[in-house]
């Protein structure tokens, strides 16, 4: 049940898709919204760290620390008002939250507090690795046990839901908060269950068909063949309007591959839309 949602924003064209995204979520889930930045410590302590270890010792002057420190926390606070105006005008009740320290590690400790972590794909650096996952995401994903919605720079009403089930609790947790969302959002669910051997697929896609009979939705049940990412990219591309895809981590399949693996970045790379890692 998504009681409370945790925004995590920085100064990055992606923070206000997560802002709208947030105020659309906790508008169908009747949810608290908190809004966090962090100021990043490592911006203006690397010098500290790499002063007397590296082959040119760099010794930061003392003004120059406390110029980096006071603009990383001028960036923040400015970054904050800015979402507060937003919201505000919006007229949506929320709380403004901020912290120093390493961004992945501040905003998994403050996840901890909520039900579900929003973040864009990628943060404020996009421009220097624009087919890269932001580090602050990828280090979030694999920490945090909360579940995590990536979103684009575009906000858009979602129209549908996917998600890839192997029968991993991961899994059917994942299938269980996807069956939540399609409740609260009155969506169609569409659950991909990938295997080749026909009796297993029958058997975990009719496992997925009775968890998901009390949430009252839409549900199609569907077998498909191939590569568990680019399946996953595939049918969300393929699907009109705006489609969440929904993942469960840590799954004993290819599924698993896909998201311990190489294929977990591939998807969340290209899929372009949505996607919502439960692990």
């Amino acid at each position: 049940m998504i009681k409370s949602i945790l925004l995590a924003i920085d100064s990055s064209a992606y923070s206000e898709s997560v802002l709208q995204y947030g105020a659309y979520l906790a508008g169908k889930f009747s949810a608290v919204l908190r809004v966090f930045s962090v100021v990043d410590v490592r911006l203006f302590d690397w010098t500290l760290t790499s002063g007397g270890e590296s082959f040119v010792p760099v010794i930061p002057s003392v003004e120059f620390q406390t110029e980096s420190r006071h603009m990383q926390k001028d960036k923040t606070s400015r970054t904050l008002e800015k979402a507060g105006q937003m919201l505000a005008a919006a007229g949506i009740a929320h709380e403004l939250l901020e912290s120093s320290g390493i961004p992945a590690d501040e905003i998994c400790h403050q996840a901890m507090e909520n039900d579900l972590l929003v973040m864009g794909v990628r943060g404020e650096y996009e421009r220097w690795g624009k087919n890269l996952l932001g580090e602050t995401v990828e280090s979030a994903i694999r920490q945090t046990p909360k579940p995590i919605l990536l979103v684009d720079k575009k906000f858009e009403a979602f129209g549908n839901i996917q998600i890839g089930y192997d029968g991993s609790v991961a899994a059917n947790r994942a299938l269980q908060l996807a069956g939540d969302f399609g409740s609260k959002m009155n969506l169609p669910l569409s659950v991909l269950c990938i295997y080749e051997n026909e009796e297993q697929r029958k058997e975990k896609l009719n496992e997925a068909g009775r968890l998901l009979e009390p949430y009252r939705i839409k549900v199609q049940l569907r077998h498909e063949s191939g590569e568990a990412g680019d399946v996953l990219v595939r049918t969300s591309q393929e699907t009109p309007g705006r489609s969440l895809t929904v993942i469960g981590s840590f799954g004993h399949s290819r599924l698993r591959e896909a998201i311990l693996g190489s294929t977990t970045i591939h998807v969340l790379r290209r899929a372009g839309k949505p996607i919502l890692m439960v692990n």
